[in-house]
């Protein structure tokens, strides 16, 4: 299995709060990790969270397990929720 890249996000909610939450790519880009972090905020109806490249930084690589691998073949990156995200 291919080695993913983590990348530790914070955004700025508009009415206020934080969410916290990783990019798991397979590249070790920063650009493309804020790109796909803005991606996904869009998706959960938070595309005026302010997320970046100083909020969203390369943080490990490591395997990444099925579900998130399972993510990151289909859309091409995966997003781990930390604290004050949606619940889906």
């Amino acid at each position: 299995m291919p080695v993913s890249h983590v990348f530790d996000t914070y955004a700025k909610k508009a009415k206020g709060g934080i969410m916290h939450f990783d990019v798991v790519i397979d590249e070790q880009d920063p650009q493309k990790a804020l790109e796909c972090a803005r991606k996904w905020l869009e998706s959960v109806g938070h595309s005026d969270a302010v997320v970046t490249q100083e909020t969203c930084y390369f943080c490990h690589s490591a395997e990444a397990p099925a579900e998130l691998r399972k993510q990151i073949d289909e859309q091409g990156y995966a997003i781990y929720k930390l604290e004050g995200c949606p619940k889906d």
